[in-house]
């Protein structure tokens, strides 16, 4: 059978189940192999995933590189930035990435109304390349289907070198009913494009992962824009009705219109 002196497997040959899993999952199972290594094209498939992944890493936030300039005026979107003074200390010091700037911190209580329903921010966190790809798409969608249910939302803006953990001082600054975090998630071998959305209800400095929800993995082979959306605004209904978030809450229960 031609291919199999030198250890590679045509897919020609391959079973309906192998298929079948290769179909479902962006691994790379069932590759097969050159002797007791991978085929060169699986071997060069995975080198270029690793520099993208790094590339994800370690690109800076440029607010008009990174989006449209008719989408910045659009949602008029401004930048700020943690402690966080650059990217290597941004990777060195988690903890500084959870908290603001002096200058950041001032210019949020200027330009950002308090006391809304419902806040969106967008971090850079470990890819800059997924808030690039992702948000355009969903952040028009979460704003609509926000005021669809009648809450009212807050001005929008981005967090350069941005963790997590600045959803506390989210809350802390402007009080808001919920707010959302859309963050690059840290790139795996499969997307260096894929973002998160953290969730937390009234969010305040002694929260922590067990206060939040979380909506990942929305990528061009994860959950898309539409999904995403849909599923952030039912938690964060959810959040409103209950009057907390984290692990009193669930995906998959029930969701409520409106408040």
């Amino acid at each position: 059978m031609s291919g199999e002196k030198d250890g590679l497997i045509p897919s020609t040959d391959w079973s309906e189940i192998a298929r079948r899993i290769r179909a479902r999952t962006p691994a790379r199972l069932l590759a097969g192999r050159a002797g007791a290594a991978y085929r060169t094209d699986t071997q060069l498939e995975l080198r270029e995933a690793h520099a993208a992944a790094r590339d994800a890493v370690r690109a800076e936030l440029d607010l008009d590189a990174v989006f449209d300039p008719q989408f910045i005026k659009r949602w008029g979107l401004f930048e700020v930035s943690t402690q966080a003074a650059d990217k290597d200390q941004f990777l060195l010091r988690p903890d500084l990435g959870r908290h603001f700037d002096d200058a950041s911190r001032a210019e949020l209580q200027t330009r950002c109304p308090t006391g809304i329903d419902f806040q969106i921010a967008i971090g850079d966190g470990l890819s800059v390349p997924a808030i690039a790809v992702q948000v355009p798409a969903l952040f028009p969608l979460l704003y609509a289907g926000a005021q669809a249910r009648g809450w009212k939302v807050g001005q929008a803006f981005v967090i350069r070198h941005c963790r997590v953990g600045i959803l506390n001082e989210i809350g802390e600054l402007l009080s808001p009913g919920v707010a959302v975090l859309l963050i690059g998630e840290r790139p795996g071998l499969a997307t260096a494009e894929s973002l998160s959305a953290y969730i937390a209800y009234r969010p305040r400095q002694d929260h922590s992962d067990a206060d939040r929800n979380l909506v990942s993995n929305i990528h061009a082979r994860g959950a898309s824009p539409e999904n995403a959306a849909m599923r952030i605004l039912n938690l964060a209904a959810q959040m409103m009705h209950v009057g907390a978030s984290g692990f009193r809450i669930r995906e998959g229960q029930a969701p409520v219109i409106g408040e």
